[in-house]
């Protein structure tokens, strides 16, 4: 079994230094693939340390922040080109328990897509200021009406994929890249019939660094989901395919 955790970055260079060699530490089948932006701080430099200590290790390197849902599906073909059996996403900041990645994997015996939902059991956030927790929560309640997604947390980005998922998906035909991502990857998970759980687990805000919400990833989030809604209507008239 191989998986493969992504993890992009931009400026995550000691928060990448911790959460790396937590990663390997789980077992001998997990490798990391880190998608960086040109992070000024030298998170990259950090990374090209971390594989001269473990070929497990990977970096991919892009020339300047190009958003993270391309940094995801250049992952994705990264790790698919590698061999991955499962493919995780994860951030840097730690806001992501890495000992939940074993977790996920126990899952997939029986589903093709889990995700660590903050709120399938209630409310589960650390350390988040009040005006972001009611934004990320009513943002996903927004998503689930507009789209009809069964999923709660549909901007989760902590997640794993079975392989033949992102080989069943075009990669090529998504473009959004906040959380808007999140929530196309989901409804093109849902789309194509495959099995999806939620688990629950704590999401405990940044350790250290800048958070990278802005209002551009707000305003996509809010207009992708009619645009998810149109697709869907489209196809259920036969008038768009894959």
């Amino acid at each position: 079994m191989k998986v493969i955790v992504i993890i992009p970055t931009y400026n995550e260079a000691e928060n990448i230094s911790i959460v790396v060699p937590n990663i390997l530490g789980l077992g001998q089948e997990f490798h990391v693939l880190v998608v960086d932006d040109n992070s000024p701080d030298g998170t990259a430099k950090v990374v090209k340390d971390l594989m001269k200590k473990d070929g497990r290790v990977m970096l991919m390197e892009r020339p300047g922040k190009m958003g993270l849902g391309s940094a995801y599906i250049a992952g994705f073909k990264r790790a698919i080109k590698e061999g991955a059996d499962f493919i995780c996403e994860m951030d840097a900041d730690h806001s992501h328990d890495f000992n939940d990645l074993p977790r996920f994997l126990k899952e997939m015996d029986k589903y093709d897509l889990v995700i660590g939902s903050r709120y399938a059991n209630g409310i589960s956030v650390v350390n988040w200021p009040l005006p972001r927790l009611l934004l990320s929560y009513f943002g996903n309640v927004y998503a689930r009406l507009v789209t009809g997604l069964k999923t709660f947390d549909n901007t989760a980005g902590f997640k794993c994929f079975k392989r033949k998922v992102l080989e069943a998906i075009n990669l090529d035909a998504i473009h959004s890249n906040g959380y808007a991502f999140q929530i196309e990857m989901n409804w093109n998970v849902a789309r194509k019939g495959f099995r999806t759980v939620e688990i629950p687990v704590i999401f405990w805000g940044r350790y250290s660094g800048d958070s990278k919400m802005s209002g551009n990833i707000v305003r996509e989030a809010v207009f992708i989901v009619w645009r998810l809604r149109l697709d869907s209507i489209l196809r259920r008239f036969g008038l768009k395919g894959d």
